[in-house]
């Protein structure tokens, strides 16, 4: 393999592992905005059934209930954002694996017509030598 194949290679490589740690990054981002969001609505619940049992706390869920909302809004604007860095990233990734594969098929292509050349030039020199022992018989 020529050097010059094997410098895109190894570039192509890098950044394949790149995208994959930032894409990691980001799932990681989204499963905790995820959590979050799943926590807010956890805590709701638990609101609910307190307050159905509890006429006093009954009064202030209104109040609970528009702040859950802003917050749930807010946790939710971030996921979407999230998720879009994450299509983006995997987009990214798709076309670097396509990079890579392209340059390691013309790295394969090129070792392959190096060594169809070395047998044309082995098999000319062999038939030199049979050409020469059938003149000498």
């Amino acid at each position: 393999m020529t050097k010059w194949a094997k410098s895109l290679i190894r570039l192509s490589t890098y950044e394949v592992e790149t995208l994959q740690k930032r894409l990691a990054e980001v799932v990681t981002r989204r499963t905790h905005v995820e959590m979050k969001i799943a926590t807010l609505d956890a805590q709701y619940e638990l609101e609910c059934v307190n307050a159905a049992n509890d006429p006093m706390l009954a009064h202030n869920l209104t109040a609970y209930k528009a702040g859950h909302k802003l917050r749930r809004e807010g946790h939710q604007g971030e996921l979407e954002l999230v998720v879009q860095e994450e299509e983006g990233v995997r987009d990214q990734l798709s076309y670097a694996f396509e990079d890579l594969k392209k340059f390691e098929h013309v790295a394969e292509l090129s070792q392959l017509r190096r060594i169809a050349a070395e047998k044309k030039v082995e098999n000319a020199a062999m038939d030199e030598v049979a050409l020469r022992l059938a003149r000498q018989a």
